[in-house]
């Protein structure tokens, strides 16, 4: 249940995201949101029970882990958000757990089973038909136009998927002990991509996604009690501090406590089922996925729980079995 509902706070607040006119560049936009998330945890640490062996390897793991997934990862994810849009970018992201299982297969001797493969099968079929689909308004001229497939955006959610899906596997051993709470692994993990975060500034190593988030047209705008194509500063940072809170702070406290509780691909699975769930919403984008696009969301979800729904050889299960 964790994972499902960190799936859905990333969903809204990947809509919440995409809606915000901003000039901040992919990086600027994840400083503001993880060093934000990582302020408001800070003084709830009081509150929590630091276990007396947390330190050393469990520490640094779970460091590592939020520079790679988090200041790496959604810096790269926001990238291709601007790119894909939320529907092909989250639909891309399920491609998690098939690379999880490749990974496990060469580093740790976790040899998927037949199953397995089919589902990756399934998800590199749904990559295929989701970054070659047309949207359902467009013109006549734009459907007689050859198919452009959008490389750019593609190998940025390619890449956020990579470290996304190296990120949870190094928080997911700092937490096989069960000892850490969730609100500590999560307040670790955003405090080191914040410190990898906060030396970029305003002049950015990596020169990603530098183009701004302007606002739909009228037509296409977000229900909300504001329009974000005219937010005051003190709105935009409202709009910031809910996709903050949603999406950063309790997203990724509650994917920690499915990191915690679940076999890593499993719970790497049912973290990914982000398309299914932004499928309701995409008539807010004015994006409209047709017959095509939720079947091939229906097949990226089939396709990670084949993945990651099984178990492996050598993982225990139930949960701390």
């Amino acid at each position: 249940m964790a994972a499902l509902l960190a799936a859905l706070c990333w969903t809204v607040a990947t809509l919440l995201w995409r809606r915000l006119p901003s000039a901040w560049t992919a990086q600027q936009l994840n400083l503001r949101k993880t060093l934000l998330a990582f302020l408001l945890q800070l003084p709830l640490l009081a509150l929590v029970r630091w276990p007396p062996a947390f330190q050393g390897e469990a520490l640094w793991l779970l460091a590592l882990s939020g520079v790679v997934g988090i200041a790496w990862g959604d810096s790269l994810f926001f990238g291709a958000l601007r790119r894909l849009g939320t529907r092909r970018s989250l639909t891309l992201s399920a491609g998690g757990p098939a690379l999880t299982a490749l990974v496990g297969l060469v580093t740790l001797g976790e040899r998927p089973r037949v199953a397995q493969w089919l589902g990756i099968g399934l998800i590199s079929l749904s990559v295929v038909v989701v970054t070659r689909q047309r949207s359902a308004d467009a013109s006549a001229s734009e459907r007689a136009a050859p198919a452009t497939v959008p490389w750019a955006g593609l190998g940025l959610a390619l890449a956020a998927m990579a470290c996304g899906s190296a990120g949870a596997l190094l928080a997911r051993m700092a937490l096989r002990s069960g000892e850490v709470p969730a609100l500590v692994a999560a307040t670790v993990r955003l405090g080191a991509a914040s410190l990898i975060l906060l030396p970029v500034g305003a002049r950015l190593r990596l020169r990603l996604a530098r183009r701004p988030l302007s606002p739909l047209p009228s037509s296409r705008a977000w229900p909300l009690p504001w329009p974000l194509a005219s937010l005051s500063s003190l709105e935009r940072w409202r709009t910031v501090l809910v996709a903050t809170l949603l999406g950063t702070s309790l997203g990724i406290m509650l994917q920690q406590l499915a990191l915690k509780g679940l076999s890593g691909g499993l719970a790497v699975a049912l973290l990914s089922t982000s398309p299914v769930l932004a499928l309701p919403f995409a008539r807010l984008e004015g994006d409209r996925p047709g017959l095509s696009g939720w079947l091939a969301a229906l097949a990226a979800c089939a396709g990670v729980s084949l993945v990651a729904g099984l178990t492996l050889p050598g993982a225990g299960w139930p949960p701390g079995g």
